[in-house]
């Protein structure tokens, strides 16, 4: 009976030991997207020069490697952009707009249009994001992605093709940074 206890005991306190912590950032090891519970897949450190921007991670249904697989899947996920740095959302929005076009056509882009619009009018009412602030890009296949600023929605866009734009910007052929994408896809 002791041992029982003790075995009990030792996973429970285990448990904490498991959460991920990046640049200082504490992730929950799971986390709740509609009615799906979602676990993390990786998460790592966006730089720009020498400088901390955010840690992003994301969480999905099961452990997942492949991005592909991962950009293709229409199963609810998210991402969550821990900010560490203070950021206009002009700043904001410009790497999002950069990344997005470094992973598509002119076309696909063109496609993307009306979508585009409006997660810049999102951004824009947002204005700015500091250090501790959360941004969380949830899919939700029967709406869309959910742009989220501490837990407070922000605006709904409608349409798979514009969540796997956004996945592209850590998980596509030309990601905003590549040791993140190792790290995001649990490397």
């Amino acid at each position: 009976m002791k041992k029982t206890i003790l075995l009990v005991c030792g996973l429970l306190l285990s448990w904490n030991v498991n959460a991920l912590e990046v640049a200082g950032v504490k992730l929950a090891d799971t986390a709740q997207v509609g009615s799906t519970s979602l676990q993390l897949n990786g998460a790592g450190i966006r730089t720009k020069l020498f400088f901390k921007i955010y840690v992003g991670a994301l969480y999905l249904p099961q452990k997942q490697t492949l991005a592909e697989a991962i950009i293709a899947d229409e199963r609810e996920h998210r991402v969550a952009l821990h900010i560490v740095r203070d950021l206009s959302s002009e700043k904001l929005l410009n790497a999002f707009n950069e990344a997005i076009e470094a992973n598509h056509t002119k076309d696909e882009l063109t496609a993307l249009d009306a979508q585009l619009k409006q997660m810049a009018q999102i951004f824009n009412a947002v204005k700015e994001v500091k250090p501790g602030d959360v941004i969380t890009l949830d899919y939700l296949p029967a709406s869309g992605t959910q742009i989220g600023v501490n837990g407070t929605a922000r605006g709904t866009i409608a349409g798979a093709a514009f969540n796997r734009a956004l996945l592209k910007i850590w998980l596509g052929n030309k990601p905003v940074q590549v040791d993140l994408k190792k790290e995001m896809l649990g490397g």
